[in-house]
């Protein structure tokens, strides 16, 4: 198991829809705070998408991760042919063993059976490129039904990114995500959390946390994915409440980002 960051531990610094920083962060620069930060691995998802990189750009970026000695993983949404194609094209060159991708987009949620066939139907392309997708467990299905995707399709390669968050989407919190899923697993986002009542007690709030200072079992989640004979790669993500101001927000952020780090190094040393 190694240790990386994802894209979603920076969204804010990226940029979220709305709320555009003067200087957002780039690829070069998410590569750059992992190596200042001791970790290796950058999973990068489709908050900041490497298919929108020129040629020269990827070049650079190619380049600069093998200077930097940072492993990449790629992630994408959508399960429309051309796109998976790409992201293959993409994990082939950039030596990434898995494809995440979030099976939904804005105008495209496919039901059981279509992701079934459209997976199945380019799945042999993944198989000779001997990469892995790694379907994420998201608001939509539950994680039986994606488990019953994922055996349906039945190809080594494919299996889940499990994130310990998503599903309370789908009203289902890690422990049944994990009983679900966890032989599936291929890729871990590690993503704590907090549940509170509203101020109002009217209902109640999931809120994000650095990594450690959850709700979430780490220690517990990692020991039942080894008692699997798993050892998939664990991805930092997180769910950072917004300051008052946007400089704020992207500071806090990094904030956590180092702590959850320094957490995760004392159960995760590679």
């Amino acid at each position: 198991m190694r240790l990386g960051i994802s894209s979603w531990a920076y969204t804010w610094a990226i940029g979220v829809p709305g709320h555009p920083p003067e200087r957002p962060m780039d690829a070069m620069g998410l590569l750059a705070r992992a190596a200042e930060l001791g970790v290796r691995l950058v999973q990068f998802a489709d908050n900041l998408p490497l298919d929108q990189l020129s040629s020269p750009e990827l070049d650079a970026f190619e380049r600069r991760a093998s200077e930097l000695g940072v492993r990449v993983e790629v992630g994408t949404r959508g399960i429309g042919h051309d796109n998976l194609r790409t992201y293959l094209q993409l994990a082939e060159r950039l030596g990434s063993s898995i494809l995440r991708v979030v099976i939904d987009t804005a105008d495209h949620q496919p039901d059981v059976d279509e992701v079934v066939d459209i997976i199945k139907a380019i799945i042999p392309e993944f198989e000779r490129g001997g990469v892995c997708l790694a379907i994420e467990n998201h608001d939509r299905f539950k994680a039986k039904t994606l488990a019953g995707i994922v055996e349906r399709i039945g190809s080594q390669h494919v299996g889940i990114c499990l994130d310990t968050v998503n599903s309370f989407g789908a009203l289902e919190g890690p422990e049944v995500v994990l009983e679900a899923l966890g032989p599936l697993v291929v890729n871990l986002h590690v993503k704590d959390f907090a549940i509170f009542r509203a101020n109002h007690l009217m209902g109640f709030a999931v809120e994000g946390r650095p990594a450690g200072q959850g709700r979430l079992n780490v220690p517990w989640l990692l020991e039942e994915l080894f008692g699997l004979g798993l050892d998939p790669n664990a991805i930092l993500e997180l769910w950072t409440p917004p300051e008052e101001t946007l400089s704020a927000t992207i500071a806090k952020e990094d904030a956590w980002a180092v702590k959850s780090v320094e957490y995760l190094r004392t159960l995760i040393p590679n």
